[in-house]
């Protein structure tokens, strides 16, 4: 077979057309950018008040990020994840016991006085008071979302805890080291639900659409215009506020009935995935008040009931961006 040189230039043309499948997270800086985002989110929005309180949770994750030490990775897990196409380190068996570490010390900056307000320190305390083997308990039931009523109260904290041990694993993998999954609806690395899809700017992955992970952070590419819950390509559509400028969208899906929210960095450079799903939380009430559609995963920082601000409500309309 005879083989052909590339020259300099076409080998920079074949660069040019070349972008990430994996992009795992930057945790030095992730939890800082979100709670920003977070805070300028917060503005005039209907639900400010539960946004400042998430943000005060991610400044907490990026405080034990830095501190927190993981068990060593073993290296058959990702020779049979990728001689089977399967996840590296599904969350519900890969619970590193560095995740009460990572609590405890949540907790310790919640409970100083830039943490949370006196009336949520009640919460705060029965959460260190937790036994181990029940933290890990509910632990376990969250990532498997099953969500007992009274464990409503502590499922942000445990779940921002978990989400910085399974970012900080994600983050020092290899993205070669990542398989390709079946289905690729699902992360590659955890195996959890992604809490939205994202569309890049700058870099290799500019305007290509990625699946961000709710549990470790990472995120996976997926084509646009396609079913992130059922990869159907049929009958996906998009629907957004008026006046919203689009850079949160639903998109839903006929053929499995869901949808999921696409944050797009073309219209605000600043969007990220779980913040900017976090506040548009009026687009969720205006999607089940007026359509079929049901929310494809959740959003792991909003387990605690938020008030319908229904005035807000009543004064906005979906519409379909692609109609404009």
């Amino acid at each position: 077979m005879q083989q052909r040189i590339l020259q300099p230039g076409e080998i920079e043309a074949l660069d040019k057309t070349s972008f990430p499948r994996i992009l795992l997270p930057q945790v030095a800086s992730l939890f800082a950018e979100r709670a920003a985002r977070l805070r300028q989110l917060a503005n005039d929005n209907p639900i400010a008040d539960y946004l400042q309180f998430a943000a005060k949770i991610v400044d907490a994750q990026q405080a034990a990020a830095s501190s927190v030490e993981l068990q060593p990775l073993d290296s058959t897990n990702i020779e049979r994840a990728q001689q089977f196409s399967m996840p590296l380190l599904p969350a519900t068996e890969h619970i590193d016991p560095a995740w009460h570490q990572v609590l405890d010390a949540m907790l310790e900056t919640l409970a100083g006085e830039q943490g949370l307000p006196e009336q949520l320190q009640p919460l705060i305390q029965s959460l260190r008071e937790l036994e181990q083997t029940e933290r890990d308990e509910i632990a376990k039931r969250l990532l498997e979302k099953e969500v007992a009523a009274r464990h409503i109260g502590m499922a942000p904290f445990i779940m921002a805890a978990l989400q910085v041990t399974y970012a900080k694993r994600a983050a020092a993998l290899n993205a070669a080291d990542v398989p390709y999954t079946d289905p690729a609806t699902i992360c590659p690395v955890c195996a959890s639900e992604p809490v939205a899809s994202v569309l890049r700017i700058g870099g290799k992955a500019n305007g290509h659409r990625y699946l961000h992970c709710g549990t470790c952070c990472t995120e996976w590419h997926m084509v646009r215009v396609k079913c992130s819950h059922c990869e159907s390509t049929k009958g996906v559509n998009y629907q957004s506020i008026e006046g919203s400028k689009d850079v949160v969208t639903a998109e839903t899906c006929e053929e499995c009935g869901t949808y999921r929210k696409v944050i797009n960095q073309e219209k605000d450079p600043m969007a990220e995935p779980l913040a900017d799903d976090l506040a548009s939380l009026m687009l969720d009430l205006l999607m089940s008040e007026n359509t079929e559609f049901k929310r494809s995963s959740a959003n792991p920082l909003l387990f605690v009931a938020v008030a319908e601000e229904q005035e807000e409500s009543d004064a906005q309309t979906l519409v379909d961006p692609a109609a404009q």
